[in-house]
């Protein structure tokens, strides 16, 4: 291993152990020995690593976690989602999330504004995952039928939560697709780095037994049909599937003797976010493929 290999492994340990620890000290000294860095020089290091000084990246992922509990979790109070992303008071947590955001929490939590929320998280990491394929987990399977209740997302990338907000409150309405006893899909259409944002198509979907009648929240019935598929397990956050999605389409499919069927890639999301950490989160990608 070179010495880029083993200084960009010590990096991404400190990310790592940040996501995994977001309610601990995550104070510079603490970081550095997780680095095994200087604490004199760590600071600088990060900053030139991520685009972000550490006191900003720890602040900022603190506050991703806080701004879906917001969103999608009405039954939490503002206070306890304001301690649990370590801040000593409503006031303080008010004041740094609409500096950072240009909203309050309460705005946020009734209409949130996505598009400058995203802009705050386009600093750089050197996801691990990306690096090292022989981790990555790929498997042809069989996947069966599936009936799915689908709410369909049509527009700019930047507003596809509000979308999941809407799919999330037809779920919390009825029991037709359960959040905790139903699957969780993800239709990926289009490709939002090569698609006009006006174009860009995403659907979202839960698993359902019963057709779903018509709603406030335009979910329809719609099915993933079954067949073969690539499948390629991914761990972590969501925001770095990109590179495993790229792995399939530039480099196992052109070597694979597969070729796609006419259906989109997709996803199954094992658990979601907020509910579970970022670095928890389990996710399949699938690509359909045409039989052999």
């Amino acid at each position: 291993m070179g010495q880029l290999s083993r200084y960009t492994d010590k990096m991404n340990k400190v990310v790592s152990y940040i996501y995994e620890n977001l309610e601990q000290n995550l104070s510079l000294e603490r970081l550095s020995e997780v680095a095994c860095f200087s604490k004199f020089h760590f600071h600088r290091q990060f900053s030139s690593f991520t685009g972000v000084n550490l006191h900003k990246f720890v602040k900022l992922i603190r506050l991703k976690r806080a701004s879906y509990q917001l969103v999608f979790h009405h039954e939490l109070k503002i206070i306890d989602i304001a301690l649990n992303a370590q801040f000593e008071s409503h006031e303080s947590f008010s004041r740094t999330f609409k500096k950072l955001y240009g909203q309050t929490p309460s705005q946020f939590r009734k209409a949130p504004q996505w598009k400058p929320w995203l802009e705050k998280y386009e600093y750089r990491t050197s996801d691990k995952y990306n690096r090292d394929q022989k981790h990555m987990d790929i498997e042809i399977v069989n996947f069966e039928t599936t009936n799915i209740a689908v709410k369909e997302h049509r527009g700019a990338v930047e507003l596809l939560n509000n979308s999941v907000a809407e799919f999330i409150d037809w779920r919390k309405s009825n029991d037709y697709s359960p959040i905790k006893t139903s699957q969780t899909f993800g239709i990926a259409y289009d490709d939002p780095a090569s698609t006009q944002p006006e174009e860009f198509r995403f659907d979202i979907c839960g698993s359902i037994k019963h057709t779903v009648p018509d709603n406030a929240q335009n979910v329809i019935n719609k099915s993933i049909p079954g067949g073969r598929c690539v499948k390629l397990r991914h761990l972590g956050s969501h925001d770095h599937m990109n590179a495993k999605i790229h792995y399939l389409y530039a480099q196992w499919l052109p070597i694979s003797d597969e070729e796609l069927r006419d259906f989109p890639c997709f996803f199954h999301y094992i658990n979601l976010f907020p509910e579970v950490s970022e670095h928890e989160l389990i996710t399949d990608i699938y690509l359909p493929l045409k039989d052999i």
